[in-house]
């Protein structure tokens, strides 16, 4: 449950970190260059710095009422290991390919497995791996997912 929630949040917070990077691969790099022998930050124009910035500074000025949620992102996102961060990012490479529903299925079976122990995590994903879909569904409808806490951002789908 723990891995799950982590590879949640920082999918979450991979995506915060993609909106500072997102403007800086808009535009193709130089001829020949590659990320490789791209430059470090210190190295970067004046320029170049606000190019990959901008977009975050805009979300940060326009949604107060995220700013701490991003600011939880990055701090959690920091602490994160090099694996943990590649598995956060495979996650939300998942997640991207989920249609709406299997969206809606991967809510409710998070939120039911946040209440559970270790070895009724472990029973749960093992029986879910061996529904089909129509039975999933009903799960689903049995076991709805936990609203959203007020304030709370309404996901990407």
């Amino acid at each position: 449950m723990r891995r799950l929630a982590t590879l949640r949040f920082a999918g979450l917070a991979l995506a915060v970190g993609v909106l500072f990077a997102a403007p800086a691969f808009a535009a193709p790099p130089p001829a020949g260059a590659s990320a490789a022998n791209l430059p470090k930050w210190e190295q970067l124009s004046p320029a170049q710095r606000e190019q990959l910035i901008a977009p975050m500074r805009d979300r940060w000025n326009n949604s107060p009422e995220e700013r701490e949620r991003m600011f939880e992102h990055a701090r959690r996102w920091q602490q994160m290991s090099p694996d943990e961060r590649q598995n956060a990012r495979r996650g939300m490479k998942r997640w991207e390919h989920l249609n709406p529903e299997e969206r809606g299925q991967m809510r409710a079976l998070f939120g039911k497995m946040r209440g559970l122990d270790d070895n009724a995590r472990r029973a749960l994903m093992e029986r879910w791996r061996t529904m089909t879909p129509d039975q999933r569904r009903a799960w689903v409808q049995a076991n709805p997912a936990p609203p959203k806490p007020e304030g709370g951002r309404p996901p990407r789908d």
